[in-house]
């Protein structure tokens, strides 16, 4: 009985530590591959090191980016940290936008 009290306190700090460090980051890990995973061509996404751009050719381990009009850049996959607008998301309506801005100025 004695044995099992001296390792008690090494039992729920073990305990504590999974808690509030293992399992969190495992989750987080888990939500990563699901949105990497999930990317498709024509989602808009963010680098790593902060490049916007939109997704034109996917493969296994790399990404082929389009940042700017005919300026395509080939990243490794785990690049990826966020994806800010998926493809299939409709595109925000400026034709109504500049029929507003029309009837301001008249």
């Amino acid at each position: 009985m004695e044995g099992l009290t001296q390792f008690l306190p090494i039992i729920i700090m073990f305990a504590i530590f999974y808690f509030l460090l293992i399992r969190p980051q495992q989750k987080k890990a888990k939500q990563r591959n699901a949105m990497l995973a999930a990317v498709k061509k024509g989602d808009k996404i963010v680098t790593i090191g902060g490049m916007h751009g939109t997704i034109q050719e996917l493969t296994d381990d790399t990404v082929t980016l389009r940042i700017a009009h005919n300026v395509n850049v080939t990243f490794d996959r785990g690049a990826i940290n966020s994806v800010t607008s998926a493809s299939n998301e409709p595109a925000k309506s400026e034709p109504a936008k500049v029929e507003l801005e029309k009837e301001e100025s008249k």
